[in-house]
């Protein structure tokens, strides 16, 4: 998993900041928020057999023990809309 999202990191950034508001920049997001986000999406489009409902619930229990209630509700919006934006 590490070496996977390390491998896709540039892509997977670029995907968060298409996530953000438009005065949002990714450097403004805090390290436990980005890394959490690499990882969901990481896992969404590359790891088969795991569905994107888990991998989203994976992302908000790591954001439950390693951020606070407002970045969980971030999180959650942010994978929200690329599930949207990419559902077949």
């Amino acid at each position: 998993m590490v070496k996977g999202v390390s491998d896709h990191q540039d892509e997977l950034d670029q995907q968060i900041s298409s996530l953000l508001a438009r005065d949002w920049t990714i450097d403004r997001l805090v390290k436990p928020d980005l890394i959490i986000l690499r990882i969901a999406l990481y896992e969404i489009q590359y790891v088969d057999g795991v569905p994107t409902a888990v991998a989203i619930n994976e992302a908000l229990e790591l954001a439950k023990a390693f951020s606070n209630d407002k970045s969980r509700k971030f999180i959650n919006g942010a994978l929200g809309k690329f599930e949207q934006e990419h559902r077949n």
